[in-house]
């Protein structure tokens, strides 16, 4: 089991296969979750961390990134929520 702030390459992989290019992933009372645009606003969601969009993380690692990249990229951005006290 992970921490419950910990990101994962499930959680890119998740994202990356969102249907809404402006999904994100967002941290949501401590856990990371794939946000589709119309749950953003909800109550459930209302608060939530934007960690990085799907658009976004495209950009970066392109459409069919592989493991050691989704890994490195899992790490970093976990390393950036950590930083800010997430």
């Amino acid at each position: 089991m992970t921490e419950p702030h910990t990101i994962t390459v499930e959680h890119l992989r998740q994202l990356l296969a969102a249907d809404a290019p402006d999904a994100i992933l967002g941290l949501v009372g401590g856990a990371v979750e794939v946000l589709e645009p119309g749950q953003r606003d909800d109550e459930q969601h209302r608060g939530a961390l934007e960690v990085v969009s799907r658009s976004a993380l495209t950009e970066r690692l392109g459409d069919d990134p592989g493991d050691e990249q989704l890994a490195a990229e899992a790490e970093a951005l976990a390393t950036s929520v950590q930083q800010l006290g997430g």
